[in-house]
């Protein structure tokens, strides 16, 4: 970085692996350029020991006085442009926005109200059945988060989950999924009804914690729960960021009783010789596929071929993102077993569910033979 700076600018570590640069430039062009000609360099190709090594820099950018008037203002700007830039796939550089500016403060203010949340009761599960295209019946349910902050009112799963798995909070927000929902099914017993099987999604960061089995079968365990109500979803992406481990942590679920399931199959790059070793019995058609596959061959090329490749497996189907009849019917045609979606459902609370659904066992959903 020095050599490609040279006497123009100046170079200092920050600490740990991050670095600045201070470079005087007259049109942002050329800044442009000699940030990329930076990033380049840095990720090239490395040779130690025999060992080849690459480095994929993440570089942030803000410009004096637009960005900032002080180091300390434009030192703030550059490195939440970093963060950007390392967020957006690593290997590539970022300009400082306000529009940044506002995201950065919001994510602040989030994993803020993250620490306490928990704490504070503000989470709580609602539930979306799952009906079998056999029977016409509800047959299980996928308990999915809710958060609603008493500081900033309902927060989106998808806004404030990422921010939970960065900070490392996920593990605990995670195992309170687990043990609300079979609390739940404890509840519904109590209650002297028959409950269906309950479906949870693991996040990666609870997958590679290797006490994961132990952790599930104690809090059955403790509710007194059969394993045959429980069902843990990973996602493809999960699978193969680490087959090996994904194996030998399956098997023990196995071995236990637990059933899992691989959610979002096929927008993920798993591959097909380990899909064979994998203890599921069910894979999860994404809705993405789903949402056009009545005007789109593609799409139903793709969903057929998923849910005969289970069924050589001895694996069962589910398609999530079921809106509309016509969806449903070519799902039941083409051989799948069991649909979601808000053709059925929105996920509701608890005890919505439970009139709804529990309360009355009968077919819900008429399906052409």
């Amino acid at each position: 970085m020095r050599a490609l700076v040279g006497d123009l600018g100046y170079v200092a570590r920050q600490g740990g692996d991050e670095f600045m640069i201070l470079l005087p430039t007259d049109h942002e062009a050329d800044l442009i350029e000699k940030t990329n000609t930076i990033k380049d360099a840095l990720c090239s190709r490395y040779n130690i020991d025999q060992h080849e090594f690459f480095i994929t820099p993440s570089i942030g950018v803000s410009l004096y006085p637009r960005d900032g008037t002080d180091f300390d203002t434009l030192y703030q700007q550059a490195d939440t442009a970093m963060y950007h830039a390392k967020h957006a796939g690593r290997n590539r550089f970022a300009f400082f926005t306000e529009k940044m500016q506002a995201t950065s403060t919001r994510a602040l203010t989030l994993s803020n109200a993250l620490h306490d949340a928990l704490e504070q009761n503000e989470f709580s599960l609602h539930y979306q059945p799952q009906v079998s295209l056999i029977s016409g019946k509800v047959i299980g349910a996928e308990a999915l988060i809710r958060w609603h902050s008493k500081k900033l009112g309902h927060v989106s799963p998808g806004e404030f989950i990422p921010l939970a798995e960065e900070s490392g909070q996920i593990l605990a927000i995670g195992e309170w999924v687990v043990r609300t929902a079979v609390r739940q099914i404890q509840q519904w017993i109590e209650a002297g009804i028959t409950p269906v099987r309950i479906a949870v999604n693991l996040s990666s960061a609870q997958f590679q914690v290797g006490d994961l089995p132990k952790t599930t079968i104690k809090i059955l365990n403790e509710y007194r729960i059969p394993v045959e109500y429980l069902e843990l979803e990973l996602t493809e992406r999960i699978v193969a960021k680490d087959p090996e481990h994904t194996v030998i942590i399956l098997e023990s679920l196995q071995e236990l009783g637990i059933r899992t399931s691989i959610d979002d199959f096929g927008t993920g790059y798993s591959s097909l010789s380990y899909l064979q070793r994998f203890s599921v019995y069910k894979l999860k058609i994404d809705q993405s596929f789903v949402r056009n596959m009545t005007t789109n061959t593609n799409d139903q090329v793709i969903i057929g071929t998923i849910i005969l490749l289970a069924q050589q497996l001895g694996m069962t189907t589910i398609a999530e993102g079921v809106e509309t009849k016509a969806q449903l019917d070519m799902l039941n045609n083409i051989g799948c077993d069991d649909i979601q979606g808000y053709y059925i459902s929105r996920p509701i609370p608890a005890e919505a569910f439970k009139k709804a659904y529990l309360e009355n066992k009968q077919r819900i959903i008429a399906v052409d033979d």
